[in-house]
Order: C-alpha cells, then structure tokens, then sequence
C-alpha cells in the first residue's frame, strides 16, 4: 500500500458526478460580491454619515445662532452654503438637522427589529395560542395606513424626538415579524434543531444561538429598506408641522421653513431635499442589493 493510500485530509464535498461542489459564501464574501451599486450606495452612506456626525466638530458656527444682518445670505468662504432666512449658517444647520433625521431613522429600525424580531421568532418557534395571537394582531397592524396611525400617535404623546423614534419603531415592526417568523418556520424543523431538542437543549437557547442567527440576512434588508422609509415619515412629519419642533431641525423642517423663500433663495430648499433624496436612494438601492445577494435562488 502507497504512502498516499495513507492520507486522511479532509477533501471537498463532490456531487454523484465527482464534481466537486462549490463553497458556501459566508456573510462577508456574499457582501463583498454584491452588486456594483450595492457597493456605491454603501460607500455614499459611510462618507454621508461620517461628516453628518463628525463634521459639526471641525466647523465654529453654531446651528441656532442667528443673525439679522446676515439673512439668506450667499455661499461665501466664511458661510459654505450661505445663511438661512434667520441669518443662521446653512451648513451648520444641514449637520445639525441630518443627525435628528439619520438617527431618528436607524434608532427606529433598531427598536422595530427588537420587537419584530422577538414576536415573530416566538409566534414561528412556539406556534400554538402564541403564534395565533401575535400573527392576528400583525394582521392588524398592517391593515392600518402606517403614515395615519403616526399622524395620531404623534399629535398624542409630542413631537420629540423620542417619540418620533417610538412612534416610527411601533409602526414598523409588524413587517420585521412577518419575516423573522417565516425563517424561523424554515429552521424549525431542520436537523440541527431536532439534534439539540434530543441532547436536551431549551428552547430559548435553541430559538437564539441556532434559530435566530440564519435570519440575519433577511432581516438586514429589511433594515435598509426600513431606514429609507423612516427617514421619509419624519421628513414628511416635520414638512407637515408635526415633526421636529424649533429650536431642534431636521431636513424635512429645513424644507418646511424654506418655503417661503423658494422664488428669492431657492437653493435653501435644494440642500435638504437633495439630502433626503439621497440618503432614501442609497438605502433603497443598497437594500436592494443585499436582498439580490443573500436571495437563495441567486445563489449557484
């Protein structure tokens, strides 16, 4: 017998032909090789919140400091982009007001994706009395008009930004638990699961560190879609009157105040409503992306 004959290496996984099978991606490969305007929306997003959030610290106007000489003034080495009709720095204020409207917007897709995630996995993991009660009041949920239920919450409890994030996170997550309690109807029955179930394993350790993690990727594009919407409602709350209320700004109030001046200083309206336009794009097309990248059916 040869020296090879003696070789116990692990090989790859081959098909009934031989061939051998390809290599699953792990979560970074598969994002790594996502489409090329997966890639550029990602990249617009990463430099957008970088100087939304670290920018303020390098500039010296304040955001609410007003001047009556110096209303709605032109772009100029000492104002970036000008002066608003209050005579305050634009630039500063397009920083200031896009760190309410990205927060706003994330904070309540983290709030929806904990309590969407925690229902649907309970309702498709336990089924039962459970599952009946929190897919009915889902049902519910979804058959309300989300941006009139907002309007009713909000003109209820304030017009804070805490509140925005609640109200926003409460109205978003029936769709997270729609499809964290589909995957989790997928992995329930699966081999892994039943091996745990007979070496005694809870099911809370179950449904956490074997169940919930396989719905990662399904749940991520659903945050990147969401993120789009909510930035959305809160610009369309703030436009309304409703939102963000003065001394606080946010890009949809920005749009709100500049209104009046759209004939004589126009471009006050153009930065917010370029910036809202933007952000919603990049996270659309790279939610877009990530659900092209992680559907099974692409994958080879």
């Amino acid at each position: 017998m040869t020296k090879a004959a003696y070789n116990l290496a692990p090989t790859e996984p081959t098909n009934q032909s031989g061939q051998s099978l390809p290599k699953r991606k792990t979560f970074w490969k598969k994002l790594l090789s996502m489409p090329a305007i997966g890639k550029i929306s990602l990249l617009v997003l990463l430099v957008l919140h970088v100087i939304v959030f670290i920018g303020p610290l390098f500039i010296s106007h304040s955001p609410t400091d007003t001047d009556p000489l110096s209303i709605t003034l032109p772009a100029s080495a000492e104002h970036w982009l000008g002066t608003d009709e209050l005579g305050r720095d634009e630039f500063a204020r397009i920083l200031a007001g896009g760190q309410i409207t990205l927060t706003v917007g994330i904070s309540a897709m983290l709030l929806a994706v904990l309590i969407g995630g925690f229902m649907g996995s309970i309702a498709g993991f336990f089924g039962g009395a459970t599952e009946y009660i929190v897919m009915r009041l889902v049902d519910v949920m979804l058959s309300i008009p989300s941006f009139f239920l907002i309007l009713i919450e909000i003109t209820s409890f304030g017009h804070s930004p805490k509140v925005i994030i609640l109200v926003v996170g409460l109205t978003y997550w029936p769709q997270i638990a729609r499809v964290v309690y589909a995957e989790v109807l997928k992995w329930r029955t699966s081999s892994l699961v039943e091996a745990e179930m007979t070496i005694g394993a809870g099911p809370w350790r179950i449904l956490f560190r074997h169940i919930l993690p396989q719905t990662f990727s399904s749940i991520i594009v659903l945050v990147t879609l969401g993120i789009g919407w909510s930035i959305l409602a809160e610009s369309g709350l703030s436009y309304l009157g409703l939102g963000i209320q003065p001394p606080l700004g946010s890009w949809g109030s920005m749009l709100q105040n500049s209104q009046n001046y759209i004939w004589t200083s126009p471009v006050l309206a153009v930065y917010p409503g370029v910036l809202i336009l933007l952000t919603v794009l990049a996270y659309s097309l790279l939610g877009e992306a990530l659900r092209d990248t992680f559907d099974p059916r692409n994958n080879r």
